[in-house]
């Protein structure tokens, strides 16, 4: 019997070809390390000459106090020239390129990967990140978005403009009258100042809670990261990179935050170019202008009007993006987008309302401070006569008033626009301060002349019944509006009148103004609001962030592309004969 005798195979070695040229000047390098005894007895002889060839400082500085080593250092200066030369790149990449090559090989050849199997994550991405299907399927969710925020929210609205325009006014009105001041400039000021700017504000709050809940439920899902990745390829276009489009998405919410949040992007020209595309996507102060236009003159597809408005926004940015770039920001380096993506998971329903209630409470802030500010003052102008004989202080036609005069040397602009009206162009000034002044300045110019119907007695058990009844049926009429997203009406398709008040003045007003072409001018309107100057606030921030010469090129930019682009709908549409 033959005994058989095992024997340890020791390992071999793993030794990275380098290619022809690195490897001949290596053995090169070798070769004269072994001509310095003080030199190889540190150092291995192979690893010494890649290290050098990599131009190493640390060992760099070591060698000049070693025996030879200024000379052996001399040596790989000169083959690590000429190999530059040959490669036309430089050494240590070219070193670390063929290292890797070597590692992921062997890995390769000793490895045995099962199948991977798809999480779940990854399944969805295959279909929401798909390169062809990623934006429509974005268009889509934020199309349900924005139609979840139009249509579903629009009894809450109500409930809330009922509240303010009825028992609140009420109380106030008795209040005051308690106090003798019943009848009083005080009363006018409170009741047509306050309340009506403020409260005509604060009615599209629950459109604003519709709409960052629903963002808030994306974002916390994941999806919104995707959103971003989705439109790396649409930013490249333009001559973006891909972050850019992160401080657009901040831009849906407030403009100033995008604006400052152009810090992140490293190139100055792309920072600056964000920073002029940003206003043109709709931030929420925006929405309730929309929502009230798309309510009053296109009722029953009022959330796809919304959408359509943010929509624009994106293709307005989308195209100056694109001139801009052949034009002022010519020959730009282009960067990828490298950002992560988390897995998806639920929402968590504390966050969602985290979220929510910290931007609602921003938006409730301001109501308080600058609306009210800006309220208060446009009621003094709106108080003040011109004229000997057209009444006195707190007791004037509004149209005799001061801003209506000062409204009025604008409105001949805006006449080809279809909303020729001081009323129309004393909002639009209004709205430089901020853009929820908008619809707080018509609640003052057409609520004036309603402040009788807010006096009705009623006792105050009545109006708590009325606020709790009213509140009931509007929960009820969102729960039955939810099918209305999908085109679904489970309300027996009754049609609904006009609601009065505010809408029907506005409704009343951009008719005549327009000789009866009210929706084509409501349409003209909101592109004006979409594309010209965000808020007084913004425009600091552009200050700040692109410089004063920016800013006037962006704020004079966007005025005249309101114009001619409100200018195109209403003069368009009545070419096509629409309206």
């Amino acid at each position: 019997m033959r005994m058989l005798k095992e024997t340890a195979v020791a390992p071999t070695a793993a030794v990275v070809d380098y290619g022809r040229k690195l490897e001949a000047a290596i053995r090169a390098i070798e070769a004269d390390v072994a001509a310095y005894p003080a030199i190889y007895q540190q150092y291995p002889a192979r690893w010494l000459a890649i290290k050098l060839l990599e131009q190493d400082r640390d060992l760099q500085t070591r060698l000049l106090t070693i025996a030879g080593g200024p000379a052996l250092l001399t040596k790989a200066q000169l083959a690590y020239a000429r190999l530059a030369a040959d490669y036309g790149e430089e050494i240590d990449v070219l070193i670390a390129d063929r290292r890797y090559t070597f590692i992921h090989e062997l890995v390769g050849r000793v490895m045995q990967k099962p199948p991977e199997e798809l999480s779940s994550t990854d399944k969805i991405d295959r279909i929401v990140t798909h390169r062809i299907l990623g934006v429509p399927i974005f268009m889509a969710v934020m199309w349900v978005v924005f139609k979840l925020t139009a249509v579903v929210s629009a009894p809450m609205l109500d409930w809330v403009d009922g509240v303010i325009s009825g028992p609140i006014t009420r109380w106030a009105v008795a209040l005051l009258g308690s106090l003798s001041l019943g009848g009083t400039w005080v009363e006018g000021l409170v009741v047509d100042g306050v309340i009506a700017g403020v409260g005509g504000v604060l009615v599209f709050v629950p459109v604003l809670m519709f709409l960052y809940v629903s963002l808030a439920v994306l974002e916390d899902t994941g999806y919104m990261a995707r959103a971003a990745f989705v439109m790396d390829g649409l930013m490249n276009r333009i001559g973006l990179q891909g972050k850019s489009f992160l401080p657009m998405m901040v831009g849906f919410g407030c403009t100033v935050p995008a604006i400052y949040a152009t810090r992140t992007l490293e190139n100055e020209k792309d920072r600056i170019l964000t920073g002029l595309l940003v206003p043109f996507m709709s931030c929420g102060a925006r929405l309730p202008v929309y929502v009230l236009f798309a309510t009053v003159f296109f009722a029953r597809y009022a959330g796809a009007v919304v959408f359509a408005m943010y929509v624009l926004g994106i293709v307005t940015a989308v195209i100056l993006g694109l001139i801009l770039r052949k034009t002022l920001f010519k020959d730009k380096e282009q960067t990828a987008l490298l950002m992560e993506l988390p897995p998806y998971h639920r929402p968590n329903w504390r966050t969602v309302w985290s979220h929510t209630w910290e931007r609602t409470r921003s938006f409730i802030q301001n109501a308080w401070s600058l609306i009210l500010i800006t309220s208060v003052v446009l009621w003094l102008l709106m108080a003040i006569p011109v004229g000997a004989d057209t009444g006195t202080f707190a007791d004037t036609d509004v149209e005799q008033s001061l801003f209506a005069r000062v409204s009025g040397a604008l409105s001949p602009a805006l006449e080809p626009l279809g909303f020729g009206s001081w009323e129309a162009s004393g909002a639009l000034i209004t709205g430089f301060v901020a853009k929820e002044v908008v619809v707080s300045t018509f609640s003052q110019v057409y609520g004036l002349q309603d402040a009788a119907e807010a006096t009705e007695p009623t006792t105050f058990l009545q109006d708590v019944g009325e606020i709790i009844t009213s509140f009931g049926t509007a929960v009820w009429d969102t729960i039955k509006a939810i099918p209305l997203i999908v085109g679904i009406d489970v309300s027996g398709g009754a049609e609904e009148d006009l609601p009065g008040g505010l809408r029907q003045a506005v409704y009343d007003g951009f008719n005549a103004s327009s000789g009866g072409h009210g929706a084509l001018a409501g349409l003209a309107f909101m592109v004006f609001v979409l594309i010209y100057t965000p808020c007084m606030v913004a425009v600091a921030a552009e200050r700040q962030e692109l410089g004063a010469k920016w800013m006037w090129r962006s704020v004079i930019g966007q005025l005249l592309l309101a114009w001619f682009m409100a200018l195109a709908v209403f003069q368009g549409g009545l070419l096509l004969g629409l309206g």
